[in-house]
C-alpha cells in the first residue's frame, strides 16, 4: 500500500506544485487558515480533484472548525475519512488518528502534559498499524528554535506509546522545520508539513511504501 503523506497545508493545498497518486493519502492536521467552515468547504472541494481512492483527514490546533462545530465540520468534509481518536481499516490496514498537541497559548485540539496525553494516547488500539498524530513524539522532527535555543518540543508521552506499539508508520506534522522521514526501530516516522517555516506549500508530499514499512 502506497501512502502520499502531506500536513499543516494551512488552506495553501491549491499552491501545492504536485500530489503524487498513491492509495491513500493523510492530511496529518492543520489543513485550514483561518480555522474556519468555509475553510473546510474549499479544502473538500480541492480533495474532491484528487485521484486517491482513499483520503483520510486528521485535525491540527489551526482547525477550530472541527473542535467548535464539530457536526457540520464533519458534514462539510465529504470527500475525505475524518479520524479523531477513531480508527478505520482499509485493505487490511488499520489507521487511528488523534488531533492532540501539547498545550501552548490557546489553540485547538490541545491537552497538558502528562496525565492528559498519557490518557489520549492509551486510547490508540494495540493493533494499529498507522498512526496519524498532529504533533510529533519527542525527539523526532521535532526542534524549534526557541530564543536563539534549540529544543524539542514533541510529546515524550506519545513516544512511550509509540514504543509499546507494532507500528508499520506514524505521521505527523505541526513542526514545520522538522519536515522528514525519521526511523525508530522498525517503525518509520514521517513529519509531513507541507509549509515550511515560512508558510511556503512547497515541502513535497512524503511518499510511504508500506511493503518496506518495518525493514
Amino acid at each position: 500500500m502506497k501512502l502520499v503523506c502531506i500536513s499543516d497545508t494551512h488552506s495553501l493545498h491549491w499552491g501545492i506544485p504536485h500530489i503524487p497518486d498513491g492509495d491513500v493519502l493523510i492530511h496529518a492536521g492543520d489543513s485550514l487558515g483561518q480555522g474556519t467552515l468555509g475553510n473546510i468547504e474549499d479544502l473538500n472541494n480541492w480533495l474532491g480533484t484528487l485521484p486517491h481512492r482513499y483520503k483520510i483527514v486528521i485535525a491540527g490546533n489551526h482547525d477550530w472548525a472541527f473542535q467548535d462545530t464539530p457536526e457540520l465540520a464533519r458534514e462539510t468534509l465529504s470527500n475525505a475519512i475524518y479520524l479523531e481518536d477513531s480508527g478505520v481499516e482499509i485493505e487490511g490496514v488499520r489507521f487511528w488518528g488523534s488531533p492532540w498537541t501539547p498545550a501552548f497559548m490557546d489553540w485547538a485540539f490541545m491537552l497538558d502534559r502528562g496525565q492528559p496525553l498519557h490518557d489520549a494516547w492509551a486510547l490508540i488500539p494495540e493493533a494499529t498499524d498507522v498512526l496519524i498524530t498532529h504533533g510529533p513524539p519527542q525527539g523526532f522532527g521535532d526542534m524549534v528554535d526557541i530564543d536563539m535555543v534549540c529544543r524539542n518540543v514533541g510529546c515524550r508521552d506519545l513516544l512511550e506509546r509509540i514504543d509499546e506499539l507494532s507500528l508499520k508508520a506514524v505521521v505527523f506534522g505541526h513542526i514545520h522545520e522538522g519536515y522528514g522521514l525519521y526511523q525508530r526501530g522498525h517503525t518509520k516516522l514521517v513529519n509531513a508539513s507541507t509549509c515550511t517555516e515560512r508558510y511556503e506549500p512547497y515541502n513535497p508530499p512524503v511518499i510511504l511504501d508500506l511493503d518496506d514499512a518495518g525493514e
